[in-house]
């Protein structure tokens, strides 16, 4: 397949050039484009044969449902069988942005953007470029993150040229993505809302608008393969680099001294080791390839850089990654989350 690269500025959304990525999704094809959290791979949520043609694009598995993408409110009474006051609230709060909402679906939406499931995911993005393509479409526009499944999320332009060129139709590039993680998901087709994905909305936020949120307990560890996951996210391996990952978390001095300990047995074993620190860390190892992740006095600076600093090792070429923890405070519990799934779940306690 020939891919067609559509450059754009988001600071001066040149609306011709979206119009040609417009008339590609019209017509059943498939488009990467921008979104504040990371790139997405979108189709015609509304066509069965656009949407399945994601899935083959990323080597996606069919059991992993899909989110869509809106450009205003309105757009969703079609999608839904019904638009709860917690919703509206919800919207009028955090969208556009980065918060998915699960909903009880109608029988408009196709079996294979909700994995059989009787809910669909719906998120309104922020992102200029996103929203106008939205627009210009005229349909709502399923799409996950870019990349071939399983690797770090793109959040430039550069990673999905990498996974997916000569996969899909087009990609915008669009600069770069802004919150680095993808969206919160938040199901309200239940009495109590449910985080099954954390994001740049976080629980302390959604707390203070609804109250009661509980925490899926996928979050921490592994789902068994036998349940059908109702969020991106939530079964698969995701966001894993390369190279073999493990996390150390504790107080900082101890996990310096743990993962030093460590980097010095594997190099003996002649394993390129990467550590990945933060900025008040980074100078504290003696490893070939220290990479910092942002700041610890701020997880949001962590979020934006975590999955392109995954990338930057797969491209060093380690064999093995040694990161530290952070706080699950805020964005934290977000990038937690990630890393534990990008390291397999393999985390030492120090």
């Amino acid at each position: 397949m020939e891919t067609q690269i559509i450059s754009i500025d988001p600071s001066c959304i040149d609306r011709e050039k979206l119009l040609e990525a417009a008339d590609i999704l019209k017509n059943g094809g498939t488009v990467a484009f921008p979104t504040e959290t990371v790139y997405g791979l979108g189709a015609n949520a509304l066509d069965q044969s656009a949407v399945g043609k994601i899935f083959e694009a990323k080597g996606r598995p069919s059991d992993n449902p899909l989110i869509v993408h809106v450009a205003d409110f309105n757009d969703i009474e079609p999608l839904v069988e019904k638009i709860p006051a917690t919703a509206r609230k919800l919207a009028e709060k955090f969208w556009p942005g980065p918060l998915t909402l699960i909903f009880p679906k109608s029988d408009r939406v196709p079996a294979v953007i909700t994995a059989g499931l009787d809910t669909v995911a719906i998120r309104m993005p922020a992102h200029g470029i996103a929203r106008t393509l939205i627009r210009l479409a005229g349909v709502p526009i399923a799409a996950p993150s870019a990349n071939l499944s399983g690797k770090p999320s793109p959040t430039r332009a550069a990673h999905v040229i990498e996974d997916l060129m000569g996969r899909v139709d087009a990609i915008i590039s669009g600069g770069e993505c802004l919150v680095g993680l993808e969206s919160t998901v938040l199901d309200i087709s239940g009495e109590i809302p449910a985080i099954l994905r954390p994001g740049g909305i976080t629980l302390e936020e959604l707390t203070q608008v609804l109250g009661e949120v509980s925490l899926d307990p996928a979050l921490e560890e592994k789902m068994d393969s036998t349940v059908v996951p109702k969020s991106p996210g939530m079964k698969y391996t995701h966001y894993a680099p390369k190279a073999e990952m493990m996390i150390v978390d504790g107080a900082i001095t101890a996990m310096i001294e743990k993962i030093e300990g460590i980097r010095k047995s594997k190099e003996q074993e002649g394993l390129r080791v990467g550590i990945m620190a933060t900025e008040e860390t980074k100078d504290s190892y003696e490893a070939f390839c220290v990479l910092s992740m942002g700041s610890r006095q701020s997880s949001e600076t962590i979020g934006a850089k975590l999955f392109d600093t995954l990338r930057q090792f797969d491209e060093i070429g380690v064999d093995i990654i040694l990161a530290e923890g952070i706080s699950r405070e805020g964005v934290g519990h977000a990038v937690m989350n990630r890393m534990l799934k990008a390291a397999g779940y393999r985390i030492l306690s120090v």
